[in-house]
């Protein structure tokens, strides 16, 4: 009588699974050992190509995350401020100030948001010749060098400055300097050398000696320029930030020259960054009547540093991306060739009674310890690869150069090279088991005949045509299967992703060669050197030049919108300029704004709705503007233009109103007593279709000479007025910085493909040998078997082609769009027709020059040696 089933039943039926488990993996271990002499190649190719391609993929992201993320780490550890701002009394600001300021400074300190406050003053410095007289360079007197001096730490601790060569100056000592290089290299000083300076105060300006030895300098120090440095805010500029660059005095000078020094600027540490609107408010609500202001914000440098480097972080990850997908496909077929190459031995093994589980697991050990390996190379490969990131500008202040573990993207890619291409190796020992190739023999006997192969015999095509385009599309049977689909999609996807990054560079190349895709929407500019007004003589003769289509005057300045501070341009309804239009209308009445769009969402608003927009406070008065409820009939790209070192429009940020908006009260306190002081600080203008780039030049400057000389008649408003050409944005800047890079990337792609395309036609070519002995049989010639591969290759090529470019160009205008988007920018995607047309050519040559190397073998296989085993 049979037992019931019990514990011991069950028992043993776990130890019977345990015991064929552990007899396939004997099996399996004792076959590793006996062909790893034999197999030891193919583990190996693919342990590397997993571990370079894996590893430049995993590298590249890494690489991306960190060229991104750069910028925050430099400046958490510069102890970074969250606001800057200059504050100016009513009138000459030069002049009997001290008091003044004195007391602000002490009402900011006591702000109970306001962890710390520090400053720095501007100084009349300059050179002094052998005699003591002053030398005033030109950078100085042009304004391309501003001398400043830290007071209580700024530069030195709080935002401390980045020091690219030498040392930091000695705080305490007031006979060190530092520069920035490009301020260094206008004066002509190098690090180590000592210059004589001299440090006046304003009412020495005002001597009738001044300028010559008579006047001594209220300070004088020989001071050694100690090395040179990087500041927050230069790291990547616009042309707008581009002057002044900066020569920066220590603490201990700053105590001795406090009576010289004027125009402090302040910088301040927030218990909590998130409170910088109400600070903001409280430090306009305490300044005494009559006071202007300006705020810098050090999260706009931080998103414009952000978007700026953007491209490269961008062009980083993609890659990697597309050299991780390489990796698991290149390595995917890699594993799959060589489970073929085995597939004889496990007819044997089956013939000889082995069971499924055997056969399956014959080849797993070794592929699957060659995955392993080859993750944990690619893992080593990415981190000897950490040293070259981050790229671009901000590479320069990275604070922790050198070798880096970005454990997030070291371990998702170790765990998914793993995991996948396991599961890789598994589906295709399991579909390559002995067990289960006679099934899919019976489906290969009764597979149809491609229509195109019919297509190309009906034609008249020569043989060696007829049968590589059959070697292309039809997989064959048993031994000679040939990976058809692989080969296909491998074509398609090289050309999708080469003809995608040419589209997407295009757009790029396209955004910086065209101003008016990035707010630049006219040809010149008229502005006074050092800041001013334009004043209505040049409107005269704008109107009266032949050349100039049209002009609108802009005004500078920054307002409170629903309690964040926004740079301001400030125009005439329906000017006849305005920045390029994104959504909406540009101004056509009272009581309008239109947002950047990067300002449009910090507001968390749309076109149509209002916002409330104010300057000062009532104590202000009259330079005060209440609270006016506004329309938002628009969003533009906004140009990089205002002025230096204070909060200023460009691409997303800022906004436009009319001129309305400002009160009469309000014009006529920052005017009077001089009405050339009312008009536009900047002039835009555009010329007439068909003048020439360098003839309407010469026409403007001519205008800016005029007026220089028209007002040098006035000694109150004598400056000097010169011509602007396209002021970029930082983003631009930094752009144009990329030079070859998506070229680069383009080869690189193209490099890979046709590697790819090489080891797939190597691999289609072996699998085909029986066929192209039997061809060499029926009596092709070598010349006819080496065109049989090229026919081949064509068409894996012309299929590429067809499919690839359409592709490519949709995808790549869709990234463009994508990306302008999220810069701001208007959105102009193009297709380099040439290019594409050159990538259509290069792919149907180097496929045929691929084809050649295994064209060339199969012509010289021997026959015999092929065909003696059936």
């Amino acid at each position: 009588m049979p037992k019931p089933p019990g514990r011991g039943g069950l028992g043993r039926g776990r130890s019977r699974c345990s015991t064929v488990t552990g007899q396939v993996i004997g099996v399996a271990w004792y076959r590793l050992r006996a062909t790893l002499r034999q197999r030891w190649g193919g583990y190996l190719s693919v342990v590397l190509l997993i571990g370079l391609v894996g590893g430049l993929g995993m590298g590249a992201i890494a690489g991306a995350r960190r060229t991104q993320s750069s910028f925050s780490a430099y400046l958490a550890g510069t102890h970074a401020s969250d606001l800057d701002m200059g504050i100016y009394p009513q009138g000459n600001p030069l002049a009997s100030t001290s008091a003044y300021y004195a007391r602000i400074t002490s009402e900011i300190k006591r702000l109970p948001q306001v962890k710390r406050v520090a400053s720095y003053d501007t100084l009349f410095a300059t050179t002094l010749k052998k005699d003591g007289a002053p030398d005033f360079p030109q950078a100085l007197n042009d304004s391309q060098v501003d001398t400043i001096s830290s007071v209580h730490g700024l530069y030195f601790d709080q935002d401390r400055v980045f020091v690219t060569q030498g040392r930091l100056a000695n705080p305490a000592r007031a006979n060190q300097i530092v520069a920035t290089a490009q301020a260094a290299h206008l004066l002509g000083w190098h690090v180590g050398e000592v210059i004589p300076i001299g440090i006046y105060s304003f009412a020495q300006s005002n001597e009738p000696g001044f300028g010559t030895a008579k006047v001594r300098p209220y300070f004088r120090v020989s001071a050694r320029l100690t090395g040179l440095v990087v500041f927050q805010s230069q790291i990547v500029r616009d042309d707008v930030d581009r002057y002044p660059t900066y020569v920066l005095f220590t603490p201990a000078l700053s105590a001795r020259v406090a009576n010289a020094a004027f125009y402090p600027e302040y910088a301040l540490q927030l218990d909590r960054p998130g409170d910088v609107a109400t600070v903001e408010r409280e430090i306009v609500n305490l300044l005494p009547a009559g006071s202007t202001y300006n705020f810098h914000l050090t999260s706009v440098v931080e998103g414009e540093v952000e978007r700026a480097i953007k491209p490269e972080a961008i062009a980083l990850g993609v890659f990697g991306a597309i050299a991780g997908l390489a990796a698991l496909l290149i390595a995917g077929q890699a594993i799959g060739r060589g489970l073929q190459a085995n597939s004889g031995d496990l007819d044997v093994m089956r013939a000889l009674g082995a069971d499924p589980g055997t056969t399956i697991g014959d080849s797993l050990l070794g592929t699957l310890g060659a995955v392993f390996l080859g993750s944990i190379l690619a893992v080593g490969v990415a981190i000897g690869l950490s040293p070259l990131s981050p790229i671009g500008p901000v590479r320069q202040v990275d604070p922790s150069p050198g070798v880096a573990f970005d454990w997030t993207v070291l371990a998702l890619g170790f765990v998914g090279l793993v995991v996948f291409l396991a599961a890789v190796t598994v589906a295709l020992a399991y579909r390559g088991a002995p067990h289960r190739t006679v099934a899919r023999r019976r489906r290969q006997a009764t597979e149809r005949v491609s229509g195109f192969v019919a297509l190309a015999a009906r034609a008249g095509l020569p043989a060696p045509a007829v049968t590589g385009v059959r070697f292309a599309l039809e997989r064959g049977r048993g031994r000679t299967a040939a990976p058809v689909r692989s080969a296909l999609l491998g074509a398609v996807l090289a050309v999708v992703v080469v003809v995608a990054t040419l589209t997407f560079a295009s757009g790029l190349n396209t955004l910086v060669s065209h101003p008016n895709l990035y707010g630049w929407n006219w040809n010149y500019a008229i502005d006074e050197v050092g800041g001013g007004q334009v004043p209505p003589p040049t409107l005269t003769l704008l109107n009266h030049d032949p050349d100039v289509a049209a002009w609108t005057g802009f005004k500078f300045g920054d307002a409170e919108i629903d309690g964040q501070t926004v740079p301001l341009l400030i125009a005439e309804s329906n000017a006849a300029l305005t920045p390029p239009i994104l959504s909406g209308h540009a101004l056509d009445g009272t009581h309008q704004v239109v947002l950047g769009a990067a300002t449009m969402s910090l507001l968390h608003k749309k076109v149509g709705q209002t916002v409330k927009i104010s300057y000062g406070s009532p104590n202000d008065a009259p330079v005060y503007i209440a609270p006016t409820r506004m329309v938002i009939v628009g969003t533009a790209t906004l140009p990089a233009i205002g002025n230096s070192g204070v909060l200023h429009p460009s691409m997303g940020t800022g906004a436009i109103i009319p001129d309305s908006v400002e009160p009469a009260a309000f014009k006529k306190a920052l005017t009077e007593p001089d009405p050339n002081l009312n008009g536009p600080a900047i002039v835009v203008v555009r010329l007439r279709p068909g003048v020439s780039p360098a003839a309407g030049l010469a026409s403007v400057q001519r205008v800016a000479r005029k007026t220089t000389k028209l007002m040098a008649k006035d000694p109150d408003d004598g400056g000097t007025f010169h011509v602007l050409s396209v002021q970029r944005p930082a983003e631009i800047v930094n752009y144009r910085s990329t030079g070859a890079t998506p070229a680069v990337l383009a080869a690189g792609l193209a490099a890979g493909a046709v590697v790819g395309l090489g080891l797939t036609l190597a691999a289609s070519v072996r699998r085909r040998r029986r066929d192209l002995a039997l061809l060499k049989t029926l009596g092709f010639t070598q010349r006819q078997l080496a065109a049989t591969v090229s026919w081949q290759a064509s068409v894996a090529a012309v299929i590429g082609i067809v499919v690839g470019l359409p592709v490519g160009i949709a995808l790549g205008r869709w990234l463009w769009i994508l990306f302008a988007h999220q810069i701001f920018a208007v959105s102009d995607p193009t297709v380099p027709v040439a290019q594409i047309v050159l990538v259509a050519v290069g792919a149907l040559v180097l496929a045929n020059l691929v084809a050649a190397i295994p064209g060339r073998i199969a012509a010289r296989s021997k026959t015999a040696l092929l065909l003696r085993a059936d």
